[in-house]
Formats: C-alpha cells, sequence, structure tokens
C-alpha cells in the first residue's frame, strides 16, 4: 500500500510553495495542477477549458435539481454533464489510479474526500492570519491591498464552494484533516517540516 498526502488550503497561505518542499523533503511527486493537464489528455477536453473550470462548483441549478446536489457519485455521465463535474469526476480517477501505484502528495482537487478511508493517507489543512495573507497575496500578484484582499476572500469562498458542494463535508472542519498547520507561524520552511515528520510518524504506526 502506497503512502498519500493530501493538502487543503486557504489561498495565500503557501499551500504551493509547502507542497514542493514536501515533496522535496519526502522524495515523492506533488501533484497539483498537473492533474488539470491529465483530465485534458484523457478527456480530449481542452487544458484551458478544464483549466478555468478548476475548484469551481457547477453552476448548473437547474441540472442539480435533476441529479440531486451530489452529483458526480451517481454514476452517471449524461450528455449535458457541466464541465466542472466532469472535471471533478476526472481528477477523482486520477488521484485514485496515482495513489494507487505510488507514494505522491496532493494539492487541493478534494483529494482527502477522494482518498477517504484510504490507508496510510495524511490528510492536512493549511491555513495563515488573514493579514499575513493579504502581504503575501500583495507581493506575489502584484497588487494593492484591497485588491489582494477581495482575492483572498474571493479565492478562499470559492474553495469552501467546491469542496462543500462535491463532498458534502465542510471545507476546513478540524474533523476532515489529520493534521492543521498555521503557516505563517513557522514559514514554508518549517510547515514542510512538520507535515514530513508527522507523516513519517504516521505512516509508521499503519
Amino acid at each position: 500500500m502506497y503512502s498519500t498526502v493530501t493538502i487543503a488550503r486557504q489561498y495565500g497561505c503557501g499551500g504551493r510553495e509547502i507542497g514542493r518542499l514536501l515533496s522535496e523533503r519526502l522524495g515523492i511527486p506533488c501533484y497539483d495542477r498537473d492533474l488539470i493537464a491529465l483530465a485534458a489528455e484523457r478527456s480530449g477536453l481542452s487544458e484551458e477549458a478544464l483549466g478555468s473550470a478548476d475548484e469551481k462548483a457547477s453552476s448548473s441549478l437547474l441540472y442539480t435539481l435533476v441529479m440531486g446536489s451530489n452529483t458526480v457519485h451517481s454514476g452517471i455521465d449524461p450528455f449535458n454533464m457541466p464541465i466542472n463535474d466532469k472535471l471533478f469526476g476526472l481528477q477523482s480517477e486520477i488521484i485514485r489510479e496515482i495513489a494507487d501505484r505510488e507514494d505522491c502528495i496532493f494539492i487541493g482537487r478534494c483529494a482527502d474526500y477522494v482518498l477517504s478511508g484510504r490507508p496510510r493517507c495524511v490528510r492536512v489543512f493549511l491555513y495563515a492570519d488573514f493579514d499575513a495573507r493579504v502581504r503575501t497575496v500583495c507581493a506575489r500578484e502584484s497588487l494593492g491591498e484591497s485588491d489582494a484582499r477581495d482575492l483572498i476572500i474571493k479565492s478562499d469562498r470559492r474553495r469552501a464552494n467546491y469542496y462543500n458542494y462535491y463532498t458534502g463535508n465542510r471545507w476546513g472542519k478540524l474533523e476532515n484533516y489529520d493534521l492543521s498547520v498555521s503557516t505563517d507561524k513557522i514559514g514554508p520552511e518549517g510547515a514542510a517540516a512538520l507535515i514530513a515528520e508527522y507523516a513519517r510518524r504516521a505512516w509508521e504506526k499503519q
């Protein structure tokens, strides 16, 4: 059985960088936006179109009412399924296949839910002080403070809606994760080191 780490994260808390550093520490691959390219290759849909739907809940109200809120678990693939639902289904399938063949790390995409109940899976949630995230986003995106605040709020809301919609669980709820890390307190290197140590100890006990 292979070992996995799933990382859910607030916007602006360094999730992508921490995933990269954790990958280096554990010597295992980290999958983030790579999953969009893999989904595009498998489906024949354009990577650009899938990228625009990535980590966004379906906006098709009529489809949701007809199929029920947890659409992707119905086993039905109607002709007019929204692209968001197609992408979630494709990425979930790819996540499970990758986890079945190698040790790995997944960032976002409800991976903690997709791999729920799987042995040797460490589920992590990253968060940070809001003002610290504003400073990070201002520097990273070359934005003013007001625009950075708006982007963070909208991005967190989008991620929460996506997670809640496709899993029926609540994004950021402590019980959904094995480890929650405040990244502004210890920085990306410290967070990666902490997660790596936690994962190694958890895997040793399984």
